[in-house]
């Protein structure tokens, strides 16, 4: 599952630069796609959208960091566990059971936004 973040948080930003796929921002902030990730130009998203991965897109939240969860691959690739949730001092990045993801969905994830094979 993707990580989010609770409005427990004290906006202490300790998460952001922990994100290797850039999806974490602080509130208030637009994102985008391409943002810390291989994607350019055009991409097609899971549910057959196609947008701009530069066309920067609504914040998630205006008043605490948050997590763009088509972007949140749990670290997978990366790190044993979520270094969000790791370097958070008030234990407010969890766990979203509405985006619940197996291993394999979040590797897939990690090799479309990095441009890679995935390593079987």
């Amino acid at each position: 599952m993707a990580i989010k973040i609770t409005d427990e948080c004290i906006n202490c930003g300790a998460c952001e630069p922990e994100c290797p796929n850039t999806a974490i921002y602080e509130g208030g902030v637009e994102w985008n796609w391409a943002g810390g990730t291989a994607l350019s130009s055009e991409v097609v998203l899971g549910d057959g959208t196609k947008v701009d991965a530069n066309k920067d897109q609504a914040p998630v939240s205006d008043e605490f960091y948050y997590i763009v969860s088509g972007k949140c691959t749990e670290c997978t690739g990366f790190h044993e566990e979520p270094q969000c949730a790791a370097v958070c001092p008030v234990d407010c990045c969890v766990p979203d059971p509405d985006m619940v993801e197996s291993k394999e969905t979040l590797a897939a994830k990690k090799a479309w936004l990095h441009n890679e094979e995935l390593q079987s």
